[in-house]
């Protein structure tokens, strides 16, 4: 038996119990994995919903072109969607989002204009903006407006909310869900709470986002509203896909929690998953206390973490947001040099030949071998020594005027220990990878990686 098309692939994704990243958590946590469908995304399922809506209420026409303000998962559903049904694609985005998901747009065909985050709604430069300008120019083309269509919430309803109830058995006691457009968790928590009334459901915010206190209070407060890094979840408006009658509370989550929770999943569950993913996941953490071991709960996890690589997912993004303290060790210096060639001298090279070898690679200081042995170093301060010395002969060999080797150390040595073995009068250190392969570390190397 086989798909007709891609298409057909969408929905049915698995549920998967969570275990170590839970184990404070009272209750059983399962996990609606929705990175099985074909964009990776749980939006997939809303993406070809408008577009078939689109299709059936006569608003585009073959060869037209789909436009959508999007971080990256919708317009990835709707071009999936208009590569098999034959339309072309236009998105607007934030600058925020990560490059792989820009690049993974562009490679389905379509084209992406970048807009700036950090401008209000309504501001002409908004990616909300550009999109409903550029469906008002070009003829044919229909704004798909995830925020407000209710398609959106309606393939939740549809698709999403019965599959959670089957696959728990209707034993769901809670649902937790990122919300951005609010179309998942308006459009799942509708169909589960005509089930069962006393499901709660739970709503991951972000700091930045008007979410929270506008549930709570009725108030919109702009003073909420400020930048923040967490993708896909959060918004500074007010969707008309959020119906805030179906959710219970409201819970943030901060940037360095949300993408601590996520590299987590992945090297605690080994479940490669995005920010939002990391951010619901943290809410339920945060919520422990408020759940019993009888209760079920389920998290919806929206996305692929191959989105954010560049991202939570590299060392030296995180640190520098200081999500992170991990300490730099010499592995992780030896990725950041230029050259990772290792350079030596034999024992019976002539000076004159040695001097040459430094000044065309462009180093200070080499280990000097002895076959396979090093047996020592030559450095630029004992040439000069043997250079102002005015008994010295002029051509001699490098085992003339050789010092001590430099220290081995361990490749995972940090870079903090290793810093203070290197002085004027030892100014390299040597490591080892684990095939063997040996590096030579000093100072310049140290700053460039710093």
């Amino acid at each position: 038996m086989y798909k007709n098309n891609i298409l057909e692939t969408i929905g049915n994704t698995p549920l998967v119990k969570l275990n170590k990243v839970v184990k404070d958590v009272p209750a059983l946590v399962l996990a609606k994995v929705e990175t099985f469908n074909p964009g990776h995304s749980i939006k997939d399922r809303m993406a070809l919903k408008m577009v078939e809506d689109a299709e059936k209420a006569g608003k585009i026409l073959p060869g037209g072109t789909f436009i959508e303000c999007t971080s990256g998962n919708t317009g990835m559903g709707i071009a999936i969607a208009a590569c098999v049904k034959g339309y072309q694609c236009i998105f607007t985005t934030s600058d925020k989002q990560s490059k792989e998901k820009l690049d993974l747009l562009r490679a389905l065909g379509a084209e992406v204009i970048v807009c700036p985050t950090n401008v209000e709604p309504d501001d002409p430069r908004s990616y909300y903006s550009v999109a409903e300008k550029l469906s008002k120019e070009i003829p044919n083309s229909f704004w798909c407006n995830q925020y407000d269509n209710p398609s959106n919430a309606v393939a939740h309803y549809e698709s999403t909310g019965p599959e959670i109830w089957e696959q728990t058995e209707g034993k769901i006691t809670h649902l937790v869900v990122g919300v951005g457009t609010g179309g998942t968790i308006s459009g799942t928590a509708k169909y589960l709470k005509e089930k069962n009334p006393n499901i709660k459901v739970w709503g991951i915010d972000t700091y930045g986002s008007v979410f929270k206190k506008y549930h709570e209070t009725g108030v919109f407060d702009e003073k909420e509203i400020y930048p923040y890094i967490t993708e896909g979840i959060g918004e500074d408006i007010l969707p008309k896909n959020v119906d805030f009658e179906v959710i219970d509370l409201f819970e943030k989550v901060s940037d360095k929690d949300g993408a601590i929770a996520a590299r987590d999943l992945a090297r605690k569950e080994g479940i490669l998953l995005g920010y939002s993913a990391g951010s619901a996941l943290a809410g339920v953490n945060q919520l422990k206390d408020k759940l019993t071991k009888d209760d079920v709960v389920v998290i919806i996890f929206h996305d692929h973490g191959s989105r954010y690589i560049g991202k939570i997912f590299n060392d030296d993004w995180m640190r520098d947001r200081g999500f992170i303290d991990k300490k730099l060790t010499l592995k992780d210096l030896v990725s950041y040099k230029s050259s990772k060639d290792f350079i030596t001298a034999k024992k019976s090279d002539s000076l004159k030949s040695t001097i040459q070898i430094m000044k065309s690679k462009d180093i200070s200081q080499m280990p000097v071998m002895d076959g396979e042995e090093i047996i020592g170093s030559i450095t630029e301060s004992s040439i000069l020594n043997h250079m102002f010395n005015e008994d010295s002969p002029s051509d001699i060999s490098v085992k003339e005027i050789m010092g001590a080797p430099f220290p081995n150390v361990s490749w995972n040595m940090e870079v903090d220990k290793a810093r203070s073995l290197i002085s004027r009068d030892q100014p390299a250190i040597l490591t080892q990878d684990l095939s063997g392969k040996m590096y030579c570390i000093t100072q310049y190397d140290i700053i460039q990686a710093l």
